[in-house]
């Protein structure tokens, strides 16, 4: 259930390396990498379960819609089989419905094409209900694997002057499940950094996180007993945040 992000700016390649031994370790659905990391990670993960995701217009999404495509494919041609795309947050504010739709749709052929799936990163601190819900409604449409929250990335100038994020938010995140289809998988991203936040995202409907803090949230599930056989489990809800939850 776990993307393993390697995704931030001052990463080195020796810290790539250190992410890549961490994810095969634990066995997580996909390392997270930029996209000049993807023949490094296929080639460290080579053997395993683990698969290669390489983000494309990462992390504000503001390439053109041919860079975006072009970005994908090269990815996907380097052994990602896993894609996680930014929209265009400018144009979803600015409500240019065929455009992002344009967009998503051509990346989403480009990387189909190639054995991939696509998600489709929202970046939600930007945005309002409805323009989650009419995202929600183009990918269901347009049949891509899964929505994504945000990138984690996506810092909000405050009233104070700082910048901060909410990431995945109870409130988005049940707006999303409600919004996309059956057929549509939920990536919660940004700010999930325990196994009590995971577990609650999960009851919602999340079928995949985004996270750094997987080692952390993985020795919490050990040490709870938490294995692979199913069980039942209770967890703390996610502490609420300022217009968050």
């Amino acid at each position: 259930m776990i993307d393993h992000s390697l995704l931030h700016p001052t990463m080195t390649d020796e810290d790539i390396l250190s992410g890549l031994r961490i994810a095969k370790e634990n066995n997580v659905a996909t390392a997270c990498v930029k996209p000049y990391h993807t023949p490094l990670a296929k080639q460290e993960l080579a053997g395993t379960d683990v698969q290669v995701c390489p983000v494309i217009g990462f992390p504000h999404g503001n390439s053109t819609t041919e860079i975006k495509v072009a970005e994908a494919v090269t990815a996907a041609k380097a052994g990602g089989t896993e894609i996680d795309m930014v929209v265009n947050i400018g144009k979803v504010l600015g409500g240019d419905w065929e455009y992002v739709t344009h967009e998503i749709d051509a990346i989403n052929q480009a990387v189909t094409a190639h054995g991939a799936i696509l998600k489709v990163i929202f970046e939600n601190d930007y945005l309002r209900s409805e323009h989650i819900i009419r995202l929600c409604e183009i990918c269901a449409r347009l049949k891509v694997a899964f929505i994504k929250t945000s990138t984690g990335y996506g810092f909000v100038k405050q009233s104070d002057g700082s910048y901060n994020y909410l990431g995945a938010t109870v409130k988005d995140l049940k707006l999303m499940r409600e919004h996309s289809g059956p057929d549509v998988q939920i990536k919660a991203a940004g700010g999930v950094r325990t196994l009590d936040d995971l577990l609650h995202v999960m009851s919602i409907g999340v079928t995949r996180i985004g996270a750094t803090a997987t080692v952390a949230i993985l020795d919490e599930a050990r040490k709870r007993g938490i294995g692979n056989e199913p069980m039942t489990v209770t967890f703390k809800p996610m502490t609420e945040k300022a217009g968050g939850y």
